[in-house]
Parts: structure tokens; sequence; C-alpha cells
């Protein structure tokens, strides 16, 4: 029974490029996230005036610079740094909407062709 449980095991588990490439997803992701929730500390520290959030953003912003780094071990640099840049763009959009009641009609056909942008450059590379 034992083999069979190994056999199992082996079919479940990914394949290493699988791994890197949800590793690789996963960094870029979280690197965005890092950054955007930076930019959000950006706006709460009224120009760098108050204290703590100025240390969060700066942290966050190591944090991500972090990642992105490890990422780009993985994957040529214009498409590691553009997919960061992009998710950037589209969290900042949703945050500004969902957390500080920016306006979104007139905007949301940039996000759309960053959207777009995205995944082309994922269906190329």
């Amino acid at each position: 029974m034992e083999p069979m449980l190994q056999v199992l095991a082996r079919l479940l588990r990914p394949a290493p490029a699988q791994c890197d490439a949800l590793m690789f997803g996963a960094m870029i992701v979280l690197a965005a996230l890092l950054f955007t929730v930076g930019g959000i500390f950006m706006k709460l520290s009224e120009g760098l005036t108050r204290f703590w959030p100025t240390v969060v953003v700066f942290a966050l912003f190591v944090g991500g610079a972090a990642l992105q780094t490890l990422a780009m071990k993985r994957e040529d640099l214009a498409v590691s740094y553009i997919l960061v840049v992009g998710l950037e763009s589209i969290l900042a959009f949703l945050f500004g909407v969902l957390l500080f009641s920016e306006g979104c009609t007139p905007r949301i056909a940039g996000v759309v062709l960053i959207a777009g942008g995205i995944v082309s450059l994922r269906s190329v590379s």
C-alpha cells in the first residue's frame, strides 16, 4: 500500500517548472501589493510628515523591492518590472476608489488597457 501512496504523491506533486511559475507569480503579486499598500501609507503620511506612516512606507517599499528583485531572477527585467508596475497601478486604482472614494468612471478605460497589456505580456513570454 505504501508504494501506491508514493505514486499518488509523485503524481500530485507539481513539476519544478510549475513551482517556479507559481513562485514567480506569488512574488510579483506580493511585490505589487506591498508597493500599493506603501502608496496608501504615503498618502496617510501627509508628505512624510507623520512618523509611523512614514516608517511603514519605507518598510513596505523595501519589502516590495526585495520581492521584485527575487522575481527578476526567474524572468526578464522588462516582463517582471512591467508586471509589478501594471498590477500596482490596477491595485492603486481599486484602493483609491474603495478606500478614498476617488472617482473611477473616466479612468476605467486606462485600467482596462493596463490589464490588457499585462495579459499580452504573459501570453508572449
